[in-house]
């Protein structure tokens, strides 16, 4: 069951420790789009996580991970001036291998940001990098979403019961 454990748990992207991140050695954030970065309804990049993220890229490498289509993270890619990779296919670890390859970075250098247990989490455990799981932004999901959260709500039903994990009980 540790395999579906993130390695460190926020409410969102707003929360994470990026200070902490840096001195661990962690030079590229790889972060889902869909409920991380902006809702399923925006059409592009919310200001607040714009700034944030612009910031970042002081100190980051920033990319994005999504399983959805080009078209759809092309405006987030604008916006951020960031890279990024479409039909990822998370849980496989394609989007981030092809970052990995395209931009040389060690593994140990990677961290997997995203809302999802059952695609980025466990992309980011079977490409053997850091992982971080956030509080989805909002309750609506894509209809294929549905069937990832059901399985989620499984798997974190075992891990309270045994208390190694709980939505909403953060760490680092």
């Amino acid at each position: 069951m540790g395999y579906f454990k993130p390695n460190k748990y926020y409410k969102d992207i707003y929360s994470i420790n990026y200070n902490k991140l840096k001195e661990e050695g962690i030079k590229c954030l790889v972060f889902d789009l869909d409920n991380t970065l902006g809702l399923i309804t925006n059409l592009k990049c919310p200001d607040e996580t714009k700034e944030l993220l612009k910031k970042l890229q002081d100190d980051f490498c920033i990319f994005i991970s999504s399983n959805n289509t080009k078209s759809r993270i092309a405006p987030y890619m604008k916006d951020l001036g960031v890279g990024g990779v479409s039909w990822s296919m998370k849980p496989s670890t394609r989007g981030l291998r092809k970052i990995k390859q395209n931009y040389k970075f060690k593994k140990n250098e990677m961290v997997m940001i995203g809302d999802q247990i059952v695609t980025d989490i466990i992309a980011g455990k079977r490409f053997r990098i850091k992982t971080i799981l956030v509080d989805p932004l909002g309750k609506a999901d894509l209809k294929i979403t549905g069937l990832n959260r059901k399985i989620e709500k499984f798997i974190l039903k075992r891990y309270q019961k045994r208390g190694v994990f709980e939505r909403g009980k953060y760490y680092e």
